[in-house]
């Protein structure tokens, strides 16, 4: 009895703390009475404790709790005013302001000048605005929770002076108040004094709502809130983004579209790709079948893309929704759902029929700059259209006239593509092949697998004469490695002989008769379409100009070197290769 009599006068406490700031004094002096009334009886009479008595005691409870006054005059003007100038007129002295009221008007001013700055700092200046500030200073704990915490939002996107002492007032009443505010709260306020200006109190807030909503992170139990926080504060610490991470896992059954939206933009803006979240995320995105707007597909389209993340089933919801919608795209978000695609490496050919017969009807609302997305887009997949004839005779009224005005990157992707399509011109090479053009662009690194295979290479060659190791191409292609054949099969020195293909030719003597150049290349997973062993249009692109250079290619596709376990396997492997390249071009 003792332990209920103690959790029973806690709870009227901690409700009273809560609603201090809205009792009036008859109801602070009768929660007084109440709970003295409470502790006296039950310590003189620790058995006394009857229904009738619970019953009286929850009624005197009722009582207690006086409800917020009607909507007064003031407070109608305040949401009513559409200038600061009107706001600042109630403070002429016949309107008697409460704190509340005084808070809300700083709040209103804020809304209404979010993107005046001129208005803001004389606004500063206004000596009313100043009286303003000091009478809610003089009130601020008095100030509800909500309200306190848009009211430091407010003045923080006033551009309040920190040094002002109304602020240092709001801001050391948050302080006080932290472990009283609710999570949203804390959130909200984090957001903001991240985007103030730079100024001690700000960050040191800022230092202990960060702390506060790491320790408290479990409070959340809805995913509108989950989603709120994560994306005004999961950005500003690696900590408190991991546990939101672990909390979204927990409540992604809960998740609407809009939700699942927010999450992955959230995900993609802080490049954090969090696996087990993306799965779970793609799982419910596939079971449940709720419909999804036209911004929740492309924005997911893009999320997925932007963190790599390949998912058979999503990406063929995402085609399937989206195809019904393409009537209603714009030139824009034809081109960002196309790049989308391209980089999640799926290509689906009735959606992007759907793209080419929509492009074709929009031409006239058709940019460079959409066209070149869609282009390159279409090159990376190497996909060749249906009404191909039509689409690039689209290109090349639109596109290709502009080419010399393009950045010089933007050009060079845009030839590349017409390469790959098989559609670019001599004059449009000339340009980007120029060596004071291009030099700029190139910048090589070696990966694990292609450091791998031309180790094993050098031990099949067994000296440097034999061949050469990361040979790049005056056609802007780099070989893993090149070797010279005889019509025995017998490796020879390749230096030696005439190499017109090199960026700097060497040697002068002629190739002997029957011999053979063989050009060794690696395709890595990122070399392919997705779930699937076709290669992206780049190095369709690749083969078919070393072809016509004279070589006979050798491929190595990562899902087969990575099978071989041993050295005597990879040795055998790339010898087998080898005879395989020759015999082919010998059947032919």
């Amino acid at each position: 009895m003792a332990v209920h009599l103690v959790r029973r006068y806690s709870y009227l406490l901690r409700e009273a703390t809560r609603l201090a700031p809205a009792l009036a004094p008859a109801g602070q002096l009768q929660f007084a009475r109440v709970a003295h009334k409470t502790l006296t009886s039950s310590a003189t009479s620790p058995n006394s404790w009857s229904l009738s008595s619970l019953k009286e005691l929850e009624k005197e409870k009722e009582q207690m709790f006086i409800p917020l006054p009607s909507q007064q005059e003031v407070d109608q003007l305040i949401q009513k005013a559409t200038r600061p100038e009107e706001l600042l007129e109630l403070l002429d002295g016949s309107h008697n302001l409460q704190s509340n009221q005084s808070a809300i008007i700083i709040i209103r001013l804020s809304h209404l000048l979010f993107q005046k700055p001129q208005d803001k700092a004389s606004l500063i200046q206004d000596i009313r605005f100043k009286q303003l500030l000091h009478l809610v200073s003089s009130q601020v704990s008095s100030v509800w929770h909500g309200t306190l915490v848009k009211l430091l939002r407010s003045l923080y996107m006033l551009e309040v002076p920190s040094t002002m002492q109304p602020l240092k007032s709001v801001e050391q009443e948050v302080h006080w108040r932290l472990r009283r505010l609710k999570y949203k709260h804390l959130a909200s306020l984090a957001e903001s004094c991240a985007a103030s200006k730079e100024g001690q109190h700000p960050q040191e807030l800022l230092a202990k709502l960060l702390v506060h909503l790491e320790r408290r992170w479990t409070e959340i139990e809805d995913s509108h809130t989950l989603v709120a926080v994560m994306m005004k504060a999961g950005h500003l610490s690696e900590s408190l983004m991991t546990r939101l991470e672990d909390k979204c896992l927990e409540l992604v059954e809960q998740f609407g579209p809009e939700e699942l939206q927010k999450v992955l933009l959230t995900l993609a803006a802080q490049s954090r790709r969090s696996v087990p979240l993306l799965r779970a995320i793609s799982y419910h995105l596939v079971q449940k079948p709720f419909s999804m707007t036209k911004a929740v597909l492309l924005d997911l389209a893009y999320a997925y893309s932007k963190l790599s993340f390949h998912q058979t089933q999503v990406c063929q919801r995402l085609a399937a929704d989206l195809l019904p919608l393409i009537p209603s795209l714009t030139p824009s978000e034809v081109a960002h759902c196309t790049t989308s695609f391209a980089f999640l490496k799926w290509l689906n050919l009735p959606l992007f029929e759907a793209f080419v017969q929509h492009i074709l009807h929009r031409a006239p609302d058709l940019t460079v700059p959409h066209l070149c997305r869609i282009l390159l887009a279409f090159a990376r997949l190497n996909f060749h259209p249906e009404q191909e004839e039509q689409f690039f005779r689209l290109v090349r009224e639109r596109l290709v006239p502009a080419l010399a005005s393009l950045e010089p990157s933007l050009q060079v992707d845009a030839v590349w593509a017409l390469c790959v399509l098989q559609q670019v011109q001599t004059a449009e090479l000339r340009a980007v092949l120029d060596p004071s053009f291009h030099t700029r662009f190139l910048d090589r690194k070696v990966t694990p697998l292609q450091k791998e295979l031309r180790q094993m290479l050098q031990g099949l060659l067994g000296c440097t004469s034999r061949g050469s190791l990361d040979v790049v191409t005056q056609y802007g292609w780099v070989l893993d490695a090149e070797v010279l054949l005889d019509a025995d099969g017998q490796f020879l020195p390749l230096r030696d002989f005439v190499a017109p293909h090199l960026a700097q030719p060497t040697g002068s003597r002629p190739l002997p008769p029957q011999a053979k150049r063989l050009a060794f290349l690696l395709w890595e997973f990122p070399n392919f379409i997705s779930k699937s062993r076709d290669l992206l249009g780049r190095f369709v692109l690749a083969r078919r100009h070393l072809q016509a250079a004279g070589f006979l290619l050798v491929d190595v596709p990562y899902y087969e070197w990575l099978e071989l376990k041993s050295e005597w396997q990879k040795n055998a492997y790339l010898k087998d290769k080898m005879r395989k390249a020759v015999a082919e071009e010998l059947a032919k």
